[in-house]
């Protein structure tokens, strides 16, 4: 499974990987925050808009394609509603994952720019968020290369579970102290 990160911001957007954006939010989460609220700066408030007209509500289950017009580098956007925040759990988290890995592989989209569920609104750390993605991908036949949106900070943090355990340099056994 490719993996691939891309900052929370607009301006490095416009080199992103993906035939798809795949946002959430929950619906208890105003204003939306993280990748939905900056897909929804984009869209000029096409998200907000639909929310205030009832039409999106971030319930569970809910799931919605968008074009992404002009100012958005993906092929279209993807939408998914995760219900009340005062619920997320692990296993919650999990069920999050495989609904989406499920709609993603459904419309035959290969490269998607994602934040996981959570991440937006700090309910899950982004270390947990990547192992327990991967643990979910190891189960399914699906081959989905992901572009994960979040801080440059949780980014690292991701990286470095990507990367995995690095050997010791020359420096750092010349520096373990003698007993």
């Amino acid at each position: 499974m490719p993996v691939h990160f891309l900052p929370t911001s607009l301006a490095k957007w416009a080199h992103a990987r993906g035939d798809a954006l795949v946002v959430g939010f929950f619906s208890d989460e105003r204003p939306l925050r993280g990748a939905a609220g900056l897909a929804d700066w984009r869209l000029c408030g096409r998200l907000s808009r639909l929310i205030k007209a009832g039409r999106l509500s971030g319930r569970r289950g809910e799931t919605l394609l968008l074009p992404p017009g002009r100012r958005l580098p993906f092929a279209r956007a993807l939408v998914f509603g995760f219900g009340d925040s005062g619920r997320f759990s692990e296993e919650v988290y999990r069920q999050h994952v495989r609904w989406i890995r499920d709609v993603v592989r459904r419309a035959g989209i290969a490269q998607v720019a994602l934040q996981a569920p959570g991440r937006a609104t700090g309910l899950i750390a982004a270390r947990r968020a990547l192992e327990l993605w991967i643990e979910e991908a190891r189960k399914d036949d699906a081959e989905l290369e992901v572009s994960f949106i979040d801080s440059p900070g949780a980014i690292k943090e991701m990286a470095d579970l990507v990367r995995g355990p690095r050997a010791p340099g020359p420096a750092a056994a010349s520096d373990k102290i003698a007993p």
